[in-house]
């Protein structure tokens, strides 16, 4: 232990994230796919309370289904506490209390800001006092988001989408997003895409182990121009998304329809994100796509990542 532990309890925040552009390579051999990825931090929030423990276990709150969230190792929280644990020869545990805003498997990354979020409350809850450096090489056994929801703000990822640097984006951007009670799996999305391909017969024959983020999109996000970006958003899974879930492209057409300069579905979806151009369209968009019985959120970004609260 390098610093002083907390006593009593830690309450970290961390936020969900969505992906302005989505690029997939090929499948590999291996199942994985080379990703270029640019991730934006809204202001939409999970919160961790760790509290001291002599074994690991995990409460959740703020979800409908509470089946959807498991409670044992299958949890990115409880493997994440379980990680540092191990990380740091700790001895003892953790109560661990989610309480749940992002939506569940609606690819943006909610699971992911747990394991964020337990990463930096376990680490303060036990004084083990884990450079930045080296939580973010924990926090990549992880899962290819949680890296960046640890730092937040807008950044690119490559590789598998681990390998992260951070991306110029001034000023404010709102967003309504569009949540859905029916989840996807992305496994699902993924094997639909690459059946997709199959049909269309472009496969590579030694697929990129790399791809580059278009320097359109990196161009609008340091212009600080909705305009510019809203002409750069792509997501290579979305048409995989929308095979599964043809609704999407309704969800995206009435947001455009309403106001917004363009959607895209976040990750593997199912939620839709809404660009808009101010805060006023967005609030507009969000009136407007209630109306018609959907239940939209209006957030913003870049915002920082998982931080302690009080």
């Amino acid at each position: 232990m390098s610093q002083a532990a907390f006593t009593d309890s830690v309450h970290v925040r961390a936020p969900g994230k969505i992906n302005l552009f989505l690029g997939v390579g090929e499948r590999h051999d291996d199942g994985y796919h080379a990703l270029a990825t640019v991730f934006q931090a809204v202001s939409l929030y999970e919160d961790v309370i760790a509290r001291p423990a002599d074994d690991f276990s995990v409460e959740v709150f703020g979800v409908d289904d509470i089946g959807s969230v498991p409670l044992d190792d299958r949890n990115l929280a409880m493997r994440a506490a379980k990680l540092l644990a191990a990380a740091a020869d700790y001895p003892g545990g953790v109560a661990l209390e989610i309480r749940k805003s992002v939506p569940v498997a609606g690819g943006m990354g909610g699971g992911s800001a747990d394991a964020a979020a337990a990463l930096v409350a376990c680490d303060a809850l036990w004084g083990t006092g884990f450079s930045p450096s080296r939580l973010h090489d924990l926090a990549a056994r992880l899962g290819a988001d949680v890296p960046f929801v640890l730092h937040g703000g807008t950044a690119v990822g490559t590789g598998r989408g681990d390998q992260l640097s951070p991306a110029l984006a001034r000023g404010r951007f709102d967003w309504v997003l569009v949540p859905n009670d029916r989840g996807l799996s992305t496994p699902v999305v993924y094997g639909r895409l690459d059946a997709l391909r199959d049909e269309e017969g472009a496969l590579a024959d030694e697929p990129s182990l790399s791809l580059d983020v278009p320097i359109p999109v990196l161009q609008a996000l340091r212009s600080g121009d909705p305009v510019q970006l809203a002409a750069a958003l792509e997501n290579d899974l979305q048409p995989a998304a929308i095979y599964e879930r043809p609704d999407l492209a309704e969800t995206i057409a009435r947001g455009v329809a309403a106001g917004a300069l363009q959607g895209i579905v976040s990750g593997s979806g199912p939620t839709v994100a809404l660009l808009c151009p101010d805060p006023e369209v967005a609030r507009d968009v969000q009136y407007s796509l209630r109306e018609v019985g959907y239940d939209p959120l209006h957030v913003h970004g870049p915002v920082p990542g998982a931080r302690i609260i009080g």
